[in-house]
């Protein structure tokens, strides 16, 4: 199974995710925009529509998404729009793309459940996953390539 979710950079965010027992492989890449086949510098003009997200492949009898989604809340403070700690603009955005309808009725589920803990709005959209284009190769487990512990996301 796959899922994709936009959490701000995508560094942290697929860091997270790969410390999870019954995730089998991770990338990051770019969705949710109208340019084919972007690179980072065009996704960082802000005028592709496209949003920094992490794909996932999980086995499902070992974690199940509503686990992902756990770790996805955790990962990025979901009522910030367009942005997350120091970076800003829309490919920073909170979202989560679905490949299924049983994803977009339990990420909707969890959305109304996570809303109920902050007093902002949460500003995380849900979408159907589009073309989703994997980043350059640099950009793929970057903190681990870098020797770095962590950037903005927590990751205990």
């Amino acid at each position: 199974m796959k899922a994709y979710f936009g959490a701000g950079c995508f560094w942290g965010v697929e860091a997270k995710f790969r410390m999870l027992d019954g995730v089998l492989s991770t990338s990051v890449g770019y969705s949710g925009g109208s340019v084919p086949d972007p690179d980072y510098d065009l996704v960082c003009t802000d005028t592709t529509g496209h949003a920094e997200v992490v794909e996932i492949e999980y086995n499902e009898s070992v974690v199940s998404y509503d686990d992902l989604l756990e770790v996805f809340w955790d990962a990025h403070d979901p009522t910030q729009l367009n942005r997350q700690g120091p970076d800003i603009g829309s490919q920073y955005r909170t979202l989560i793309l679905y490949t299924s309808l049983e994803q977009r009725d339990n990420a909707s589920q969890s959305i109304a459940n996570e809303q109920k803990k902050y007093k902002l709005d949460i500003a995380t959209q849900l979408e159907p996953i589009g073309e989703y284009y994997l980043a350059e190769e640099y950009h793929q487990q970057y903190l681990e390539k870098q020797g770095l512990s962590s950037c903005h996301v927590n990751l205990k």
